[in-house]
Formats: structure tokens, sequence, C-alpha cells
């Protein structure tokens, strides 16, 4: 498959996987379009091993675990197929395909999502492991940190090799998390069925909101570093879309309507552009 087709497929298969996260990267410039539009599809296709419902917590950690070690060796692509040859049709195109996803990405910026990827693999090994049973306020931090607070560090990292823009990582972490803690409060009924509670013990849904309003609190601060509109069109949809997520979910309502999230993006890209 020649450059620019791979393109287009990745590009398909994001707006397949992901609407919320497809807008704000499909109006990236191109060399960040590919880098985050190949971090995104790398991180999706190990989460779908995290997420799926029909391996067992050993097989999930066993694949997730060598993933993470063939991502550190630079992912073999015939070694990757192999590993996955018992579960091939139950596994989305999205996992299939992680050795096309870094293969989008600009030389440049590879080893940084590869790397990134390797190390979500990992920490979702050791919580899938530990039957993603968090006890303490740590415990919550450890987990968001490692499937969503990556994102934010691994972000910064590109913002600041593509232009040197210069962000506090603290705060990149943090934004990962808000929006993670957004999802788990979202999804909370689906994941209470499959047996897991993203609570530590003694806290309530609305710890679970406060804990949600303070890393976007965060998100908040780590945009006014950043002067390039494009990344900051980037940054902002994500964390509008959440905070209208949240403020709908304390009235009482599943989730933001189709037409919200529409109105909201362009209201950011009248504002940002």
């Amino acid at each position: 498959m020649n450059e620019t087709t791979l393109q287009k497929d990745a590009m398909r298969v994001l707006k397949e996987t992901s609407r919320t996260f497809y807008i704000p990267i499909k109006l990236l410039k191109p060399t960040l379009r590919q880098t985050v539009g190949s971090a995104y599809l790398c991180m999706r296709a190990i989460d779908e091993i995290e997420d799926h419902e029909q391996l067992d917590a050993a097989k999930k950690t066993a694949l997730l675990r060598a993933t993470a070690e063939l991502l550190q060796n630079g992912l073999d692509r015939q070694a990757y197929m192999e590993l996955l040859t018992e579960e091939k049709d139950s596994l989305p195109e999205v996992t299939l395909r992680l050795a096309d996803w870094l293969d989008v990405c600009p030389p440049d910026l590879y080893e940084n999502v590869r790397n990134v990827t390797a190390v979500m693999a990992d920490g979702m090994a050791k919580w899938v492991e530990k039957d993603f049973v968090i006890e303490t306020k740590e415990d919550l931090d450890d987990y968001t940190y490692y499937v969503a607070g990556l994102v934010g560090v691994m972000l910064s990292d590109i913002w600041e090799q593509y232009d040197g823009t210069k962000t506090d990582r603290d705060l990149a972490i943090g934004y990962g998390r808000g929006l993670q803690a957004v999802n788990m409060l979202r999804n909370q009924e689906e994941d209470a069925e499959r047996g897991v509670r993203f609570l530590p013990e003694g806290w309530t849904r609305d710890d679970l909101f406060a804990y949600a309003k303070e890393n976007l609190a965060m998100a908040d601060e780590y945009m006014k570093s950043i002067q390039t509109k494009n990344i900051i069109l980037f940054c902002k949809i994500p964390l509008a879309l959440a905070k209208k997520t949240l403020a709908a979910m304390e009235k009482g309502e599943d989730k933001m309507k189709r037409d919200e999230v529409n109105e909201t993006v362009d209201e950011i890209l009248k504002e940002t552009t």
C-alpha cells in the first residue's frame, strides 16, 4: 500500500473508531495530523486488547506485554501478526494493523509514538493483571496515567518537537486524566456490568465528578502556554466536549446530543481561526 493510500486509510479507520477525536485530528496541519493520527490509532489498537470482552485476563496480559516488548524493539510486523494468530478473527482492524499505524507517523516523531505506546501497553497489562482493582486515589492516578495521562505527555513532546511549543508535563497529565475521568463517569454502568469499578474505597460518583473537574482545571492551565493556533484548536475541542458532557451528566443526561457536539465544534472553529 502506498503512502497516500495508507494515510487515507488511517483517517477512515480513525473516523470509524472515534468521531470525537477524528474531528480535531482532521483539523491539524499535515505533519501533526499524521503524527497525532498515528498515535491515536496505535493507542486504540492496544486499548481494544485491554477492553476485549472475549479474552481472559491472562491472555490480555500476555498479549499486551508481548506487544510492549515488540514495540520497544521496533515492532517486527511479522512477529506481531504471529502473536495475534489465535485471536485474529476476534480482534478489530485497528488492532490488527498496528504496524501500519506506525508507518503513518513521520520519521522524526516515530520514536516518540512507538515508545509511549510501548509504555502504555505495559501499564495496561499491569492493571489487567490487578483486575482493575482501585483501592486508593494513588491507584486511580496510576491507572489514569497509563491510559490517558501518558497521551498528554506524548502530545506535549510532539508540540515541542514540531515548533518549540513548551508546556508543563504535569498539567498535560491532568488534561489526559480529566478526559479519562469523564469517560469513566459516562461508562460507569457498563463497567459495573462487567465487574469493574474505577472508584477508590469510600468514593462516590460525586467524588469522581470532583476528580474530573480538578483535572480539567489543570487542562485549562495547560492551554495557557500554547500559542500555535492549530494546536490550540486541537486541544480545545476534546476539552470543551468533556466539560459539556460532564455538565450534561450532572443534569442526569447520559451524554451530549450530536447537534450539541457539532455546535460546540463550530463555536471553537469561529473563536480560533
